[in-house]
């Protein structure tokens, strides 16, 4: 299972580069945040799912889902096997919790349930979205096997009572480390979301506190776009913090590279901007993914022959990938990619191929370990805007060319940096400063901090 994390946003723009909005891709979250902004309310009110009991309707609603769910997985599911379980039994114990579920929200929770049994970063249950805006208004990170408070949103209780560098020892009671993090957040903020986020902390001088953050919940109503260009338009704004950004320090380009989601003019630009540079740092580093055809866009330009990717196992086949040679003049120069554990699939994908071919040194924390390539299905059980659900689906795993897949392994960097509480909570960036000192270039991790400023998304 995987969180609907507000860094997510990068999936939409995928809707600009092919008109289908069920464009194959390799992001963490897979294609869901494109849907959820489609998706009507089945209540209104942060809560009102989880307190209102279930109706004899309700209840035969949630039944179908499964039922759209299970029928979902069966034809499309990457692995026919399902990795050995026995999901019709799976399914016939559900449809008996469901039957005795007592409120719709935990009818919905155990939709989702059903689909943990695969452990697939790509398959899960994209539930019905609350019509009432809420801004939890911070974020939290996960570095080693610790997580941390890394941002805070202005104007929300989040900003007056957490810090950046308090580290997150439990959140709503339980505790957060790196293997249960993203199901963690999918079940907070998705599945079950709350008034309040209750954090027990520990600062950076190593005393610990317990806080209750208030929600933020918006006055006025999400705005549910009722076409396709309404939708496209909602994309084109929710895109537009994920832009390219870059800096220029004596003969090195930093390349911040958040999303995915350029198309092949773009990648060229920034190519053309890098080959004026002796060494290119590429800062992956909270890039979650996006499309296929960006990621090897961007591969074939780092490359002067084709470079092969790894076998793309589907249901029906196994197929080579390869980033095809571009019949442009590539970058040649010295290459250090950073990552961090929010790193995943194209960001992943793209840091193990130059890792592997010996073209590139990866530096920060371990990766995401979420590569597969999933597709989104709406409920089968009446489409459009009748039916506000829908689930994701791997359809595809990639084995890389060492024959392994990074699938819950995650790219170990060559060069280990972990931020320390204090860095967090000073603005400092040592895996910055350590991919600069590896190009050959002097800079200290307080201004690497401020190099390229976190931006929220917008409302």
């Amino acid at each position: 299972m995987s969180p609907l994390g507000e860094w997510c946003y990068y999936v939409f723009a995928m809707t600009t580069q092919v008109r289908d909005p069920r464009q194959k891709c390799r992001s963490f979250r897979g294609a869901m945040v494109a849907l959820a902004v489609l998706l009507f309310a089945l209540r209104d009110g942060m809560g009102a799912q989880q307190k209102a009991s279930i109706s004899p309707s309700e209840r035969n609603y949630v039944l179908a889902m499964l039922y759209d769910t299970h029928e979902g997985i069966k034809k499309h599911y990457y692995d026919p096997k399902f990795h050995g379980v026995d999901m019709d039994a799976r399914y016939k114990e559900y449809v008996e919790r469901i039957k005795g579920a007592a409120t719709l929200g935990d009818a919905v929770r155990m939709v989702a349930a059903y689909l943990s049994a695969l452990d697939d970063s790509h398959t899960y249950l994209i539930p019905p979205q609350y019509s009432l805006k809420s801004d939890y208004g911070y974020r939290i990170q996960i570095f080693g096997d610790s997580c941390f408070v890394t941002h805070l949103q202005p104007g929300t209780d989040a900003e007056e009572k957490l810090h950046p560098g308090d580290q997150v020892l439990t959140l709503g009671g339980f505790a957060v480390n790196r293997k249960d993090f993203v199901d963690l957040q999918y079940y907070l903020k998705e599945l079950s979301p709350k008034a309040t986020s209750t954090f027990l902390l520990r600062d950076p001088a190593g005393s610990q506190r317990q806080e209750v953050v208030k929600t933020r919940v918006a006055t006025t109503r999400r705005h549910v776009p009722t076409s396709y260009s309404e939708w496209l338009i909602e994309v084109q704004k929710s895109q537009r913090h994920l832009r390219n950004r870059w800096v220029e320090i004596g003969d090195v380009l930093i390349w911040n590279m958040q999303a995915f989601i350029f198309t092949d003019a773009e990648i060229d630009h920034m190519m053309e901007i890098a080959r004026k540079h002796r060494a290119l740092i590429l800062d992956l580093r909270g890039n979650g993914g996006g499309a296929v055809d960006t990621l090897l866009r961007l591969l074939s330009r780092l490359f002067d022959q084709e470079v092969r990717i790894g076998k793309r196992v589907t249901r029906q086949s196994e197929k080579e990938q390869a980033a095809k040679k571009s019949g442009k003049d590539n970058f040649g120069g010295q290459l250090i990619v950073l990552v961090d554990s929010e790193s995943a699939s194209a960001s992943e994908i793209l840091a193990r191929t130059v890792q592997l071919e010996h073209r590139a040194t990866i530096v920060g924390d371990v990766s995401a370990g979420a590569v597969r390539e999933s597709e989104w299905f709406p409920g089968e059980s009446g489409q459009g805007f009748d039916n506000p659900y829908a689930i994701s689906v791997t359809v595809a795993d990639l084995i890389m060319t060492d024959g392994k897949s990074l699938e819950k392994v995650g790219v170990i960097p060559d060069v280990l940096i972990l931020p320390t509480a204090e860095d967090l909570a000073r603005g400092r960036d040592p895996a910055m400063a350590k991919a600069a000192e590896l190009a050959g270039i002097k800079l200290d991790p307080a201004t690497a901090g401020r190099m390229f400023p976190y931006e929220w998304a917008p409302d």
